[in-house]
């Protein structure tokens, strides 16, 4: 494994703990943010874009629910949904019954469902699939992922996008700029560790500029976090799988949520409502590689994920700067379309992506592959993964999709 992709993949799988995510962020000077966070706010005209990863492959056929479909329905017998138990959109789809709120979103055309998102020559490995989706190259591994090519394009600021959670994801590392990393559920960790990192983060003369450069991130990392908890006070994002969130969810006496995304975005949307200068944020949620007992496993997320982006959504709208939102969500794949032996799926191609917020025009997009022209049990996907990508880069982040994507395939047209 040569070095970037075992550096990329060690950021990704968290193997590195918080040491390792500092060496990752981006440069950040302390007074300069500060200040741009008091200062030099957000462009009212700013629009900010907050991917939602979904880890382990989301079955998107129990996602956007194809009923009608006999194939569906002889596919999966025990994992089926009826129609009656979704929420019916036409064209024979319904959303999950745990997606209540993102139904709600769809009847105020503030969703757009991009059908059948996928790339050539499908990979079903978690690792290299995601690779893919996080530098957006297909063919070709490279050593930086699609932000943070877009970051290289734009300028020197790494606070333009902010990686919320203990993962730092691939899509965030460029070759010259990286995300800011913001590692909050590692406050504990911190302070106990805080003068051995301190050390750590002394410059120290005639050193070579690799170890130099780590140690400006260890200071810088820290700075990011102190920064931020000062601007916006002492609650901080968790990461990880749970249930609740939003506006309605449920707080114990921390101030947090049983539903860690939530708590992620209730942090993102604290940023944008305070004016902080970021134009990306980045979030996850784990635990979709449903190959066993899935329906259940399968519900319980959709309900965290529906609860923490529906509510999101519905608070940002009610902001100037937040009407400017645009959250997109995906997974590394979907799921095949037959059932295995143990009331799961295996890993599969082409899946739904969600894009929702004010500037969002709802409906769908792209086409809903067919069940029964398959490749060898997976459907074919109808819309190329960068189509998505580079709508979003021009129409979100006002850029050349160009100077980010190898492939710029024509816009689909869920973006105003």
């Amino acid at each position: 494994m040569d070095t970037v992709t075992r550096r990329r993949f060690l950021l990704a799988s968290g193997v590195t703990g918080a040491a390792g995510l500092a060496a990752g962020a981006a440069a950040l000077d302390h007074r300069t943010l500060q200040l741009r966070a008091a200062e030099t706010p957000l462009a009212g005209d700013a629009n900010v874009l907050v991917l939602v990863t979904l880890y382990g492959g989301n079955d998107g056929l129990n996602t956007v629910v194809p009923y009608g479909d006999k194939a569906y329905q002889d596919g999966r017998p025990d994992l089926a949904y009826a129609e009656s138990a979704v929420h019916r959109l036409g064209d024979g789809l319904g959303l999950n019954p745990a997606l209540k709120g993102m139904a709600g979103l769809w009847a105020e055309r503030r969703l757009a469902i991009v059908r059948g998102v996928g790339y050539p020559r499908p990979d079903f490995s978690h690792f290299r699939s995601m690779d893919i989706w996080q530098t957006a190259s297909p063919t070709t591994p490279v050593p930086t992922g699609w932000i943070g090519r877009w970051l290289d394009a734009t300028g020197d600021d790494p606070v333009r996008a902010v990686n919320v959670g203990s993962v730092l994801a691939p899509a965030a590392v460029g070759a010259r700029c990286t995300a800011a990393a913001l590692d909050a559920d590692q406050a504990r960790l911190r302070a106990a560790f805080a003068p051995a990192v301190t050390q750590l983060a002394v410059p120290a003369s005639g050193e070579k500029p690799a170890r130099a450069a780590v140690r400006t991130s260890y200071r810088n990392e820290r700075t990011v976090a102190t920064t931020f908890a000062t601007a916006l006070g002492p609650s901080a994002p968790r990461q990880g799988s749970g249930q609740g969130g939003g506006a309605s969810r449920k707080a114990g006496h921390s101030g947090q949520s049983s539903n860690a995304l939530a708590d992620q975005l209730t942090f993102v949307g604290r940023c944008v409502r305070a004016g902080v200068p970021t134009r990306v944020y980045l979030v996850s949620l784990g635990g979709f590689d449903t190959h066993a007992d899935e329906k259940g496993t399968q519900e319980k997320l959709l309900s965290t994920l529906d609860e923490a982006v529906a509510g999101f959504v519905t608070d940002m709208a009610a902001d100037e700067r937040g009407r400017r939102v645009v959250v997109a969500v995906y997974s590394e794949f979907g799921r095949r379309v037959v059932a295995n032996g143990g009331d799961g799926t295996d890993h599969g191609t082409a899946g739904p992506v969600f894009v929702a917020g004010a500037p969002v025009r709802g409906g769908f997009y792209g086409e809903q592959p067919s069940l029964t022209d398959l490749d060898d049990g997976n459907l074919k996907s109808s819309v190329d993964f960068r189509a998505v990508y580079g709508e979003l880069v021009h129409r979100v982040l006002a850029s050349d999709p160009h100077a980010v994507l190898d492939t710029v395939p024509a816009e689909l047209g869920f973006l105003a």
